[in-house]
């Protein structure tokens, strides 16, 4: 199986506001293993593995706002290779 794997910076209105949990909702139902935790600096750390397509529409789901009640104003992302793949999606 090929398997992408990003982390994602998502920056605004996303804490506070059940961002994490909401992340955690999505990726469960598209099959995507990793994790969404709070920053210092109020934005939310998204890591996404899994099959690209599934990965890829994890963060158009993010970049189009993520749950109700959350504001986007900027996902920034990179390719990561964990050293081991994550076994299920966490917030932590």
């Amino acid at each position: 199986m090929t398997t992408a794997c990003y982390k994602i910076w998502v920056h605004g209105r996303v804490q506070g506001v059940g961002f994490r949990y909401g992340t955690q909702a999505q990726a469960s139902q598209l099959g995507v293993l990793g994790y969404a935790r709070n920053l210092d600096d109020g934005s939310v750390e998204v890591l996404a593995w899994g099959e690209p397509e599934k990965v890829d529409a994890l963060i158009a789901w993010l970049k189009a706002g993520g749950p109700r009640g959350a504001r986007v104003d900027r996902v920034l992302m990179e390719p990561h290779q964990p050293t081991e793949p994550p076994r299920r999606f966490t917030t932590g």
